[in-house]
C-alpha cells in the first residue's frame, strides 16, 4: 500500500510516505515547524519525500491527514492540501483524529510489544483548555472510548474515570479484557498545566504528539474498514468552534467587570424606613 500522511495539527509538521515492496513497506519522514509555517512548507515537503519514494500522486491509495482537533490554521492548512492533492491526483482521503495519530504515537514509543491498552490523549488547546479523547486498542485495532471533547485542566481526571468509557469498553470491545490494560494519558499538557491535571497516582503520562508514522500505522486497518472519502468529504475536526471574542463582546465584558468594581467600591445604600421619613419631615 503506497500511502502519503501529514498532520498540522500541532506547532510541529509531520510528514510521511509509505511505499510498498516484496520486502515490506518502507518509509520516507519530514519533521518541521507546524501552525502558520505548514502552509509554506507542507506541500514541498510531501513532494520530496514522494520523489524519493519515486511515486507519483497518482500511485498513491490514499492521502492521509489529522484532521483535529488542534490549531485552526493548522487544521486548514491540513484539509486544504489533502483536498487539492488528492482531486488533482484522482485518489481518496483518510481523515484520522489527531488524537487517534497521538494515541498511536505514545503506544509506538512506550509499548510496541502490548496486545491491549487504552491511551487518553490530551492536546494543549490554548486558553487554558484541554483537547482530549481516549481510545482503547486491541491488536491492530482502535476504539474511541471518549470522543474528541474540550475540557478544563480540573476537569481532566474525572472525565477520564468516568463510568461511561469503562461501559463503552465492554459494548464496543466484545471479547477483549480490559481489566488491567496498558494505560497511559499522552500530550504535550503535563508542563502547562502539571499538577491540575490531578493524574492518579502512577499512571504514566508521557509527552507525545501526533506524528505522520502514527498515521500510517492506523491506516491499513481504517481503510479496510471503508473509512477513506472523496476529496470534498475531507473536512477538519473542530472541537471548538470559537476561538477568540468579538470587539463587542470585549467591551460589554469590561463594562460588565467595570460595574462589579464599581458595586463593590460604592458604600452600601441606606433603606429609608418611615421612621427615617418622619424625622426628615419635621
Amino acid at each position: 500500500m503506497h500511502l502519503l500522511a501529514f498532520d498540522t495539527s500541532t506547532d510541529a509538521l509531520s510528514v510521511a510516505v509509505q511505499r510498498s515492496t516484496p520486502a515490506g513497506p518502507r518509509y520516507w519522514q519530514h519533521q518541521g515547524a507546524g501552525g502558520a509555517a505548514a502552509s509554506g512548507s507542507l506541500i514541498a515537503a510531501a513532494m520530496d519525500l514522494l520523489r524519493q519514494a519515486d511515486l507519483r500522486l497518482q500511485d498513491l491509495d490514499a492521502i492521509c491527514f489529522g484532521s483535529g482537533p488542534g490549531s485552526f490554521t493548522g487544521l486548514r492548512t491540513a484539509c486544504s492540501v489533502a483536498q487539492g492533492l488528492a482531486y488533482g491526483a484522482g485518489v481518496l482521503v483518510l481523515p484520522v483524529s489527531s488524537l487517534l495519530a497521538l494515541a498511536q504515537s505514545a503506544r509506538a514509543a512506550h509499548a510496541p510489544q502490548a496486545a491491549q491498552g487504552c491511551v487518553s490523549a490530551l492536546l494543549d488547546a490554548r486558553m487554558d483548555e484541554v483537547y482530549a479523547a481516549t481510545y482503547a486498542f486491541a491488536g491492530d485495532a482502535w476504539t474511541t472510548l471518549q470522543a474528541p471533547c474540550l475540557l478544563a485542566p480540573a476537569q481532566v481526571a474525572a472525565w477520564s474515570q468516568s463510568a461511561d468509557a469503562a461501559h463503552d469498553a465492554n459494548i464496543l470491545l466484545p471479547g477483549v479484557v480490559l481489566n488491567a490494560p496498558w494505560r497511559a494519558w499522552a500530550g504535550n499538557v503535563f508542563t502547562n498545566y502539571g499538577e491540575r491535571l490531578s493524574a492518579p497516582a502512577g499512571l504514566l503520562c508521557c509527552e507525545a504528539l501526533p506524528q505522520a508514522m502514527a498515521l500510517l500505522q492506523v491506516a491499513p486497518a481504517l481503510i479496510a474498514a471503508g473509512a477513506c472519502v472523496a476529496p470534498d468529504q475531507a473536512l477538519p475536526l473542530y472541537v471548538r468552534d470559537k476561538v477568540a471574542k468579538t470587539t463587542g463582546e470585549r467591551a460589554l465584558e469590561k463594562a460588565h467587570q467595570a460595574g462589579l468594581a464599581s458595586n463593590e467600591a460604592a458604600p452600601a445604600p441606606v433603606q429609608v424606613t418611615a421612621t427615617h421619613a418622619q424625622t426628615a419631615g419635621t
